[in-house]
């Protein structure tokens, strides 16, 4: 009767060590994959690394000021546009006066 036995341990030990082996080929599939993807080719070069976050700094600068700039003029003219109300309509005027004097002298250079 431990024959028996023995042969379905033999058995389960060659299906276990199949599957692991299939396992580790999937594994291994699964790395080279990985491996091949841009962002981990990116990371794999410190000067590629810079030069992208050097670039990506470079974006988010740039549209950070040119979206703080585009919003900051549309509520300076928006608010300039309410000459109405006596403190706040002074006080945007004034504001507006003083942009239109600095873009004057910074075209007379």
């Amino acid at each position: 009767m431990r024959l028996g036995n023995q042969g379905q341990d033999s058995r389960t030990d060659t299906d276990d060590t199949a599957a692991m082996a299939q396992e580790m080929r999937a594994l291994r599939d699964e790395v080279r994959q990985l491996n091949a993807h841009r962002f981990v080719r990116l990371h794999n070069s410190i000067p590629r690394l810079l030069a992208f976050n050097f670039a990506r700094g470079l974006a988010f600068g740039l549209g950070t000021v040119l979206g703080a700039s585009v919003l900051l003029s549309a509520v300076a003219w928006s608010l300039a546009q309410v000459e109405f109300l006596p403190i706040i309509g002074e006080w945007v005027s004034e504001i507006a006066r003083q942009m239109e004097d600095a873009a004057g002298q910074s075209g007379a250079r």
